[in-house]
């Protein structure tokens, strides 16, 4: 899954494109690098981050959105929690709803993506990226993880959606603090027993730096590592900003776990 930033702000820079032709672009280029999915996103939910207007987030991803869907018959998700946003992307052609608060700012995305029989990743957080690092307290962080997922994992099925459309993430750097992150990559396999496709998100994120000592710019290295560790233990899907080298750590990886 190929990260697509339209925002002037998210954690990343590199990340970041601005117009609509610049992000059509990029996006045709992950889809040659071999992406499987492009992952279109508004507003950045980077740690400490204030939300945009839906309007605004409109304003970003759905040219983008209407643009690509001519051009590539890839799945394309769009990352929001805002049904106004929903509505209008599925009606546009979007495969699938990245819901960063996994159903708990918004039920009614749940009922949108029934309607358009689309696919929803629910992800693990605990309030909002504005305020969720204060939020980073637990116990055993791996089963209060696994059980908040529940949570949402019935909020959509009982507003109609499809369990075979669901994909779970247990949110890396999302109200986590960095040694959260790494116990949950260290059990991963304990979110696959629940049965749903498995999403992890780490490219270049700070807890990678905390480790590595590497600013954001400098660490691709680590995430490739991370990433071959989550695929071999049991993530169906990784979320990056280097499409190129995470096509070959995934092909790699892969062929090593199957075995």
């Amino acid at each position: 899954m190929g990260i697509l930033n339209i925002t002037s702000d998210s954690f990343y820079s590199g990340s970041r494109v601005n117009g609509i032709d610049l992000a059509v672009e990029r996006g045709l280029k992950f889809i040659e690098e071999g992406a499987q999915i492009i992952d279109i996103g508004g507003e950045s939910t980077r740690p400490g981050s204030a939300s945009v207007s839906a309007e605004e987030e409109l304003q970003k991803v759905i040219p983008v959105l209407k643009r690509l869907r001519k051009l590539t018959n890839i799945p394309i998700s769009i990352d929001t929690y805002k049904p106004e946003v929903v509505e209008v992307a599925l009606y546009e052609g979007a495969d699938i709803i990245n819901d960063i608060t996994g159903l708990r700012y918004s039920d009614r995305i749940a009922e949108l993506v029934s309607k358009f029989d689309a696919y929803l990743i629910l992800m693990h957080i605990r309030g909002m990226p504005a305020n969720m690092q204060e939020r980073a307290n637990y116990t055993n962080v791996v089963e209060e993880i696994s059980s908040e997922l529940d949570i949402s994992i019935n909020r959509a099925i009982n507003r109609g959606v499809n369990k075979n459309r669901i994909i779970i993430d247990p949110g890396i750097g999302f109200a986590k603090r960095s040694f959260h992150n790494l116990l949950i990559l260290k059990n991963l396999k304990r979110f696959k027993e629940k049965g749903y496709p498995l999403l992890v998100g780490l490219s270049r994120k700070s807890f990678i730096g905390v480790y590595t000592g590497l600013p954001t710019e400098d660490r691709l290295i680590p995430t490739v590592a991370a990433n071959a560790i989550s695929i071999f233990n049991g993530a169906d899907i990784i979320r990056v900003h280097d499409v190129k080298e995470a096509y070959f750590t995934v092909k790699i990886s892969d062929a090593i776990a199957r075995l």
